[in-house]
């Protein structure tokens, strides 16, 4: 490891110009979240291969989702401290190991373990690419953060749906393509110059830092709620929507399952784009009920057995969803001093991504006992009631925190 490191410290060919090193940080970004979700169109046909109950496929996704937050609040910085290159190189290498476990997957426990190795890989990557990002591009890096994982989600899980309904071996072939993107980034890698410095403190900086400064609490609270539901559906949508399309209309094609899912994510990258012009509180206020009136939508539409409407519906509550986190990540992070904002970060990334990962656990538990649709019935309202809750909050706080 610390030859690796050594090597990739070595100067590198200055071949890429700026603007080429942010678009391979934000392509790279993409890659690690689309890998992050092609498995989603292939949990059905795992399910029948292995004899998975849809609580396994919950705790699949959740390995993914446990790791990466273990990622983020331990490695989480420490390309500031050991250079971007080196950190960028080993989460690669273990995308790779990730792909080929899937490639040879034949039980849950190879499925869990490729999620773990997968989780860690994308927590190391999506912070040390997205300060590659404001490395080299400070005035749109904030912008092209925002979208590439909600970009990369969509195009993961349109891109798998597509082989696993149209391509031959679709378990072996998606992860396959994924694994070469991965190598090309990792031969690409040796023509990015190094963008940080480095710093002494690299083993101080894998203690996590979890702190919640005290004019940030206000803010805090008004979003938890919206929070919650927007990382929720995003769960939700992730681990279980394939099969609930399929329950609630009868197609059996992984693509149409696949692009349900895919439009949450592709709508909320356009919202996030939509509000960048907007304040903080503009997106905000607009993104909640959207999300809320679209989670509706797609009960409705799960009601009325209508796949169309399912999707129409998925494409408005990804909009709320957009719109929604951009307003609060905005508003939230002016609350914290700079040398307050890791431990602030630290404990809004633990909140999103337990509310990723628990709600679809238990969801996932419920379905075989009370039936997939009544699961996502239950689970919708609860969606929208915290969604309006996080509207209230803000209408009786506002005059105290204007104040």
């Amino acid at each position: 490891m610390s030859c690796t490191t050594a090597t990739l410290h070595q100067a590198a060919p200055a071949t890429l110009s700026r603007s080429a090193m942010t678009l391979f940080a934000a392509a790279a970004a993409i890659t690690f979240s689309a890998s992050a979700a092609a498995p989603t169109p292939l949990y059905r046909h795992y399910q029948e291969a292995f004899a998975l109950a849809p609580v396994t496929l919950t705790i699949v996704f959740a390995a993914y989702v446990f790791s990466l937050l273990t990622a983020l609040l331990t490695i989480g910085s420490l390309s500031d401290y050991i250079g971007r290159r080196p950190v960028i190189f080993a989460a690669l290498l273990l995308n790779m190991a990730a792909q080929a476990l899937f490639i040879t997957a034949d039980s849950a426990t190879t499925l869990i373990a490729a999620r773990i190795l997968q989780g860690f890989a994308t927590g190391a990557a999506i912070t040390t690419l997205g300060a590659t990002v404001l490395d080299t591009d400070r005035r749109r890096g904030p912008l092209i953060n925002s979208i590439t994982a909600f970009a990369g989600l969509a195009i993961g899980a349109l891109g798998a749906g597509a082989l696993t309904a149209f391509a031959p071996d679709p378990a072996q072939l998606v992860y396959a393509i994924l694994f070469a993107i991965s190598a090309a980034f990792a031969a690409l890698l040796w023509l990015m110059p190094e963008t940080a410095a480095g710093k002494p403190g690299a083993l101080a900086s894998l203690r996590p830092q979890i702190h919640v400064p005290a004019p940030a609490w206000p803010v805090l609270i008004q979003v938890t709620p919206v929070n919650i539901a927007a990382w929720a559906l995003g769960g939700f949508n992730l681990s279980l929507m394939p099969a609930l399309v399929r329950a609630a209309t009868g197609l059996t094609s992984p693509f149409i399952g696949a692009a349900v899912a895919g439009a949450v994510m592709g709508t909320a990258a356009i919202a996030v784009l939509a509000m960048r012009n907007r304040t903080a509180d503009q997106a905000f206020t607009a993104g909640a009920p959207v999300l809320a009136f679209g989670v509706a939508a797609i009960l409705a539409a799960m009601h009325l057995q209508n796949a169309g409407a399912m999707l129409a519906g998925a494409s408005v509550a990804g909009f709320g969803f957009g719109a929604a986190f951009s307003g609060l990540f905005r508003k939230l992070l002016p609350t914290a001093a700079p040398t307050e904002r890791a431990g602030l970060l630290s404990a809004f990334y633990v909140q999103s991504y337990l509310a990723f990962a628990i709600p679809a656990i238990l969801a996932g538990l419920a379905a075989p006992k009370i039936g997939l649709t009544l699961t996502a019935t239950i689970y919708g309202a609860a969606v929208i009631l915290l969604a309006v809750t996080s509207l209230a909050v803000l209408r009786v706080s506002r005059p105290r925190v204007a104040a």
